[in-house]
């Protein structure tokens, strides 16, 4: 019996979109959804269940670290990881991020295999 997970990966950048979905489609059992923004992300939310959320941070409207607070204090969510993927590399950020409740912080240029590994481990995929 396979348990299917569905992932929402937010960012604003289509070809880094692209990678990112590329990257979780060799998790068979992982289901992806697409928003290129936060707002769009938070629509997406409100519209559906996610096992995990993948967001960048720095976006047009509304940024990734908006897009964490606004989703631990959403009762449907707010015990969904987060993986905060970014070209932000200061350690002040990283801590910003995880403060606001990420549970990962990833930065670009990223590699599949170390977002596939970060997936697996948060949703407890067997590899």
């Amino acid at each position: 019996m396979s348990t299917e997970f569905a992932a929402l990966v937010v960012e604003d950048s289509p070809m880094m979109r692209q990678l990112l979905v590329f990257a979780l489609s060799r998790l068979k059992q992982i289901r992806v959804t697409e928003a290129d923004d936060g707002v769009d992300g938070l629509r997406k939310l409100a519209a559906g269940k996610f096992d995990i959320i993948l967001t960048d941070i720095n976006m047009p409207i509304m940024d990734g670290l908006k897009l964490v607070k606004r989703v631990r204090t959403d009762a449907t969510h707010k015990d969904v990881p987060i993986i905060v993927i970014t070209t932000e590399s200061s350690e002040e950020d990283r801590q910003r991020a995880l403060a606001l409740g990420a549970n990962a912080y990833i930065t670009k240029p990223i590699q599949a295999p170390q977002v596939i590994a970060k997936v697996r481990e948060l949703l407890k995929i067997e590899g």
